[in-house]
């Protein structure tokens, strides 16, 4: 077709125009005979028929995983690497395995602070100057703390990670810890915190972490801590933390982007290869129990238009056999946007902008959640409609068609993690504190594709069961009492997440 075009075009150039045939002549159309019937007029065809049938989607692109690799210093310092080549950019930080959830009790929020602490200024650098070192690199570190471990680390020039590391070495090895530092970032904690008192959500997460695993429970509690634990704490707790928790046997260099392995192991050695310290990683957190629900625990904020719902247990644990079909069928629950939940919620009830949940496997056992703020005038259908889909998930067994929708939105999702160098940076802290192996997330997408639609349903069945869900709720006292009391899921029992439980009761 192209030959024949191209031969025409060159046709039309060369003579200025193109020969054919002339026309015959119209020929006259005879007249219908009266014993004729005419010919039935042809249906018209609809221009709109397209719509009912959605055009189909292209051929997804492959499923690229990056490769972590891991080396280990003679003095205990694990080394996780992952080699970008596209931009000469690396991230390099510090994971270490001790994180909120190693908070002595009453302590809350101390190592978030101590974590923060080291960044105040170290080997002698107070907090203005080694701001401008890390400025004249160009860069601007950051921490972060979860439960099960910390991270600090930033984003560099290739050509200046040898002296990022150097001073992130100090920053790791050689924190100040000056009394006037400690005061103002205590007084930066508290004033975040009392903000944050402000939040439904903030409220709904302190309660339903205590409502769900305790006040004793190393997951029974914020992070950051609350203002009276946060208050109590003192520049020893901090230094006191840093000594039990530090060591090359407990922490490990990530480095990530246009960097070899071997390039990596030549910089740890330089930057940490004679640091010293006996600190191993913590026990892993006991099991919670899983008690039946007894009591409905509000939070009451009167006059709130909303009513932030909250309902959970403790779920499972990374390696848990159940790990992947549980994902799955917390995914069709409530896990995207046409989840059950937020199908029902929102777009058939019209009582939220959007409902969710979610199992969050930790290195313990983790809590599996469900969540969503609704209009406080629907404050009791909202919940009974919570419930009718935990009982549909037995009433009505998962699709084939959710299953599968399910499946590919989390092995989808799975490369955004990875979209920066900071994003595998993150990644490969994950795989430290969480203990997990370097192919995780190619056994992940594995397990996520194997799942049986039993194994799925069997899960689901096993751990959305409404009898073991705890409910939280933030909002107008008396509508919930009013609401929420007739359903009869338990005793209604008001408390006030300022303080910690422990100091209530």
């Amino acid at each position: 077709m192209r030959r024949l075009f191209t031969a025409v075009s060159v046709l039309t150039l060369a003579t200025g125009c193109i020969s054919a045939p002339l026309p015959k002549p119209e020929e006259p159309t005879p007249a219908p005979s009266p014993e004729t019937p005419a010919p039935a007029p042809q249906p018209q065809e609809d221009a709109e028929a397209f719509r009912a049938q959605p055009p189909k989607p292209g051929q997804p692109p492959e499923l690229v995983l990056p490769k972590f690799e891991q080396a280990k210093l003679d003095n205990g310092l694990t080394v996780l690497v992952s080699t970008r080549k596209e931009l000469p950019l690396v991230y390099v930080g510090v994971a270490f395995a001790t994180g909120g959830a190693q908070d002595p009790a009453g302590k809350w929020g101390l190592a978030d602070v101590t974590y923060k602490m080291m960044l105040e200024g170290a080997a002698g650098k107070d907090t203005l100057a080694l701001d401008r070192a890390f400025q004249d690199l160009g860069v601007s570190p950051s921490v972060s703390t979860d439960p099960d471990g910390a991270f600090i680390g930033t984003r560099v020039l290739k050509r200046n990670a040898d002296a990022a590391l150097a001073l992130l070495s100090d920053v790791v090895r050689k924190p100040n810890f000056a009394q006037n530092d400690f005061e103002r970032r205590k007084k930066l904690q508290l004033a975040e915190l009392v903000r944050a008192m402000g939040s439904p959500g903030f409220l709904a997460q302190q309660a339903y972490l205590n409502a769900v695993f305790g006040p004793k429970h190393p997951y029974g509690h914020p992070v950051s801590g609350l203002p009276a634990t946060v208050e109590s704490l003192t520049l020893q707790d901090v230094k006191s933390f840093y000594q039990k928790n530090m060591g090359p046997k407990a922490a490990a260099l990530v480095v990530t982007g246009d960097i070899t392995l071997d390039e990596a192991v030549k910089l740890a050695k330089k930057a940490f290869g004679d640091w010293k310290g006996s600190a191993t990683p913590p026990a892993v957190p006991p099991a919670p129990p899983v008690p039946a629900r007894q009591q409905v625990v509000f939070v009451p904020k009167p006059g709130l238009d909303q009513t932030v719902i909250v309902m959970g247990r403790p779920g499972i644990a990374l390696g848990n056999p159940d790990e992947h079909s549980l994902d799955l069928a917390t995914t069709v629950f409530g896990g995207f946007f046409g989840s059950r939940l937020n199908m029902n919620l929102r777009e058939d009830k019209g009582y939220s902008y959007g409902a969710g949940a979610n199992s969050d496997a930790r290195l313990g056992v983790g809590p599996l959640t469900a969540s969503s703020a609704v209009r406080a005038d629907v404050t009791g259908p909202a919940v009974a409609e919570f419930f009718r889909e935990l009982k549909g998930i037995r009433e009505r067994p998962i699709t084939q068609k959710e299953l599968e929708a399910a499946r590919e939105g989390l092995i989808r999702a799975i490369p955004g993690e990875f979209e920066s160098v900071e994003g595998l940076g993150s990644s490969a802290a994950q795989l430290f504190f969480l203990r997990r192996p370097m192919d995780e997330f190619a056994r992940t997408v594995e397990g996520l594709e194997k799942a049986t639609p039993a194994e799925v349903q069997r899960a689901a069945e096993g751990y959305l069961s409404p009898e073991a869900m705890q409910v939280v709720l933030v909002g107008d006292p008396e509508v919930i009492q009013q609401q929420v009391g007739p359903l009869e899921l338990g005793k209604l029992v008001a408390e006030n997440p300022v303080e910690p439980p422990a100091t209530k009761r």
